[in-house]
């Protein structure tokens, strides 16, 4: 099922959620033009590899792939489908935290759900790359943020429209996700980053809206 719009309008210009789809868009374009040889070499520096990761841990030393493969695409159709998920449903999210926070949040969920993709196979040597894992997460922020908001759907094995509550979408994208995790977990898609990412979103919101609820009672 892919959204095609949602019905919770953003009170300012999501300015983030643009520069992170753009930033990504730009660094594609800048992938597909290298020859095959550096576009190789680029893969191995920045993406995310799990066995590089561990022995980075081992010798002490920050891992910058955790936070450049959260950047990376491979090929179009995976680029368009996480920024316009990301365009969906990351402006409303954006509205809520403010930029500062909405980036910190982005980039905590897109580790989140990278470690949980290391944990899942930590003697991997392939690359992983994508704004999927961070994407996640934005979703499951936006299922506790806004469970009153609706969203648009095209169903392709028809095709036709069909507009449902948000959560029921968003439930129904984690349960696939969940289940590819157990089913298909070799087919080279991080599932479980996806799930992780989505819980990590999902469960600092509801810390968040916790402690802010606790925060106004005590002012009372």
């Amino acid at each position: 099922m892919l959204p095609l719009r949602d019905s919770q309008p953003s009170r300012r210009i999501p300015f983030i959620t643009v520069i992170l789809i753009i930033f990504n868009v730009v660094v594609f374009i800048y992938q597909q033009r290298l020859d095959l040889p550096s576009y190789y070499e680029f893969l191995d520096r920045y993406a995310f590899i799990p066995a590089d990761f561990l022995e980075a841990i081992r010798a002490g030393k920050f891992y910058f792939p955790l936070i450049t493969s959260m950047f990376l695409h491979g090929g179009t159709a995976h680029l368009l489908g996480n920024m316009w998920m990301l365009w969906i449903f990351g402006d409303n999210v954006e509205d809520y935290l403010r930029p500062v926070k909405y980036i910190l949040f982005y980039l905590a969920t897109g580790i989140i759900a990278i470690l949980a993709h290391t944990l899942a196979d930590f003697n991997s040597d392939i690359p992983t790359l994508g704004a999927s894992g961070a994407i996640a997460g934005v979703m499951g922020a936006y299922l506790i943020l806004y469970p009153h908001a609706r969203v648009m759907t095209l169903v392709p094995i028809v095709p036709y429209f069909v507009t449902i509550p948000a959560p029921i979408y968003l439930v129904i994208w984690f349960i696939i996700q969940l289940i590819s995790g157990f089913t298909r977990g070799s087919s080279g898609i991080a599932w479980w980053a996806h799930v992780a990412g989505f819980l990590g979103g999902l469960i600092i919101c509801v810390g968040g809206r916790n402690r802010r609820k606790r925060q106004g009672q005590a002012s009372n």
